[in-house]
């Protein structure tokens, strides 16, 4: 494991945490405020957001270094295009195949999607630290 990507794995590991989290959280309170077809919605909403950042995540990290920079910069392109065509393949898959209620569906995504972002900028992350 390179030592050049270790913050990043961390921080990458905290937000995927943390979005997995917020969306059990999502969908419980969704299935005590609306009942179990609303909280299947949070879920589904909130996988969606999890999956592809996750897939990302593995290419993201896979090489560091400044001899690395070109198969970083690949890694990173490819992890990116993977990540668009599975978002995209997923709520084709969750619009054919669930009946979803839309509001805890797009909300929990939301919520998973944004969490990553609020987390970094909250903690003031930057890949210099010691």
């Amino acid at each position: 494991m390179n030592r050049l990507a270790q913050p990043g794995r961390k921080l990458t590991r905290q937000q995927l945490v943390l979005s997995v989290f917020l969306t059990l959280v999502s969908a419980v309170l969704t299935y005590f405020i609306w009942g179990l077809g609303h909280a299947y919605s949070a879920l589904a909403g909130g996988s969606i957001g999890i999956i592809p950042n996750f897939v990302f995540a593995l290419y993201a990290f896979r090489h560091a270094g400044a001899r690395a920079s070109e198969l970083v910069m690949n890694s990173f392109f490819k992890g990116v295009k993977i990540k668009m065509v599975l978002t995209a393949i997923l709520f084709a898959l969750c619009f054919k195949f669930i009946t979803l209620s839309l509001l805890p569906f797009f909300m929990t995504y939301i919520l998973a999607v944004a969490s990553p972002i609020v987390f970094a900028a909250a903690t003031k992350f930057t890949f210099n630290q010691q």
